[in-house]
């Protein structure tokens, strides 16, 4: 198809916003990173262009468009979704498979995206699932919590595989050299938590300097300072994302309605007005852009529906970070060697 090396595919047509606003994103994008190689813009030609006119960006140099006829709606499920040969987030799949994009970025329905991530790239040699790695912001740190959705069960192999590929999408994305992982159970003490939750805390145990495993945290350790990453399988950890998204909307709109409950208060909210907008800022889901699939032959992320603007540039950004730090070279490696040990531990355990 003649794209540059590194080009990022932007699936156009997954926003709740519409074409618009993801291409005021990566005009924002554009002007934010000039390291961005190319873009290739996959959705309805003509949208696409009447809203690169619209933006001033029609004919930009970095800007490719690849025309895709059919749209995965948000109430599809994943089998309609692989079927539409045509549709702008499959056509953008293919163009990782193929190697003509480097990465690609949807908005668009998550099952249908995981699914066809899944099927199209295929995991890497050595991992059986791949997972959703998100940020989630706390009081004063950052920290990466995986699998937050793609697998809602999971085998104390796969909960392994999800710290190494939380570890190292956590050194990419907040720069921390030796993350430390904590494993999420029901208590801290030796022995508490499932027999598979067991098996896995073992593992993790056993595997020495390939991380920095610190060992298992309970519900209330997640946003203390304690660990960079939280390890959990899909179920946990989508129902956990989900719950406290719904809390900060319920904190803010209760902050809303007893700060302009009479005059006095509205006056020492507007006192305190700098200090909401940071607040506001620091738990903004769009600073952090999008949440990678992680495991699969290829960069593949996932933003939220309703992004905005900031967001679709922030996880543009993400995904140059991504092939920046040849981060699945790193995976493969940490994944092998894991695995070896894990065998290792198998035997031992069937012959005692």
């Amino acid at each position: 198809m003649g794209l540059i090396s590194g080009t990022i595919a932007v699936d156009v047509m997954g926003s709740d916003q519409g074409p618009l606003e993801v291409i005021e994103g990566v005009k924002l994008a554009l002007e934010q990173y000039p390291e961005i190689s190319a873009l290739a813009l996959v959705g309805i030609q003509t949208d696409i262009e009447a809203s690169l006119k619209k933006c001033g960006i029609l004919g930009h140099p970095k800007i490719s468009i690849i025309h895709a006829s059919e749209v995965v709606e948000m109430d599809d499920k994943p089998t309609q979704s692989l079927r539409k040969k045509d549709a702008s987030m499959m056509r953008a799949l293919d163009l990782v498979k193929s190697g003509d994009c480097a990465a690609m970025l949807s908005c668009g329905n998550t099952g249908s995206l995981m699914a066809g991530a899944t099927i199209k790239l295929r995991p890497m040699p050595g991992i059986e699932r791949p997972a959703l790695s998100t940020v989630v912001p706390s009081k004063d740190h950052l920290f990466i919590l995986i699998d937050a959705g793609a697998n809602p069960e999971t085998n104390p192999r796969q909960l392994v595989h999800n710290a190494i590929l939380g570890s190292n999408h956590c050194k990419v994305e907040l720069g921390i050299e030796k993350p430390r992982i904590g494993l999420l159970t029901i208590g801290t003490e030796e022995g508490k938590g499932t027999d598979r939750i067991q098996e896995t805390h073992k593992h993790l145990k056993s595997l020495g300097d390939l991380i920095n495993y610190t060992g298992l945290i309970e519900g209330f350790h997640v946003f203390e300072k304690g660990v960079d990453v939280v390890v959990c399988d899909g179920f946990v950890g989508n129902i956990l994302v989900k719950t406290c998204e719904s809390l900060f909307h319920i904190l803010k709109d209760l902050f809303i309605e007893e700060l302009t409950a009479n005059p006095l208060r509205k006056f020492g909210a507007i006192l305190s007005l700098g200090a909401f907008k940071s607040i506001k800022h620091k738990f903004n889901p769009d600073r952090f852009g999008a949440a990678p699939l992680l495991g699969i032959n290829g960069i593949v992320l996932k933003a939220h529906g309703s992004s905005n603007r900031s967001g679709i540039m922030n996880a543009i950004h993400t995904a140059q970070k991504m092939l920046n730090h040849d981060m699945n070279e790193q995976i493969l490696s940490d994944v092998a060697e894991a695995n070896k040990i894990i065998k290792l531990n198998e035997q031992i355990s069937s012959s005692s």
